[in-house]
């Protein structure tokens, strides 16, 4: 059996803009605000979720970390509407994505490490894997879609022809 290991690189903008935006306040528009006690970070990601009568919810997720190597079995994506993802504590955290709009092959995936201050929005139709956290209960602040119609489809990776996996002990 053929084993796979997705090289992963450091989350910027410029890398993962095919997938959506990477949420960060060095690359933000910013405004002065509350007479002039606050700094705005204007304008970070573009939130697409009234499709098919839908709704923004604002979640908070709670993910664990998997077993190292981490196996990816499968991917998922959202027809009807984006998805944010923002960290509530300063740990680092993988994302792994894919290059197509069709079914996830081997060749379409691409990994990336983000930093405990950068959040990331998946566009509509993104395929993505679940929550890859690396410290236990780590928070995440949610932007998703609410409503009628289901907004997932998940594809799973046949295991007889290849087994893939990811290790954050490693970078490119």
């Amino acid at each position: 059996m053929k084993t796979v290991n997705i090289p992963i690189e450091p989350l910027t903008s410029r890398a993962f803009e095919p997938f959506g935006e990477v949420l960060q306040t060095t690359e933000a528009k910013v405004l002065s605000i509350n007479q002039g006690t606050t700094k705005r970070f204007h304008n970070l990601a573009h939130v697409d979720v009234l499709e098919g009568d839908g709704k923004p919810l604002i979640n908070i997720f709670e993910g664990q970390p998997r077993q190292i190597p981490i196996e990816i079995k499968l991917m998922e994506r959202h027809p009807l509407g984006s998805q944010a993802f923002f960290p509530l504590q300063l740990f680092d955290y993988l994302i792994l994505v894919a290059d197509t709009p069709d079914t996830p092959k081997i060749q379409h995936l691409k990994a990336f490490r983000a930093s405990g201050i950068q959040g990331v929005n998946y566009r509509k139709n993104t395929w993505h894997h679940p929550l890859l956290v690396l410290s236990p209960n780590h928070q995440f602040l949610v932007v998703d879609r609410g409503g009628p119609k289901t907004n997932l489809e998940e594809f799973f990776f046949d295991k007889s022809a290849a087994r893939i996996y990811l290790d954050p002990r490693s970078q490119n």
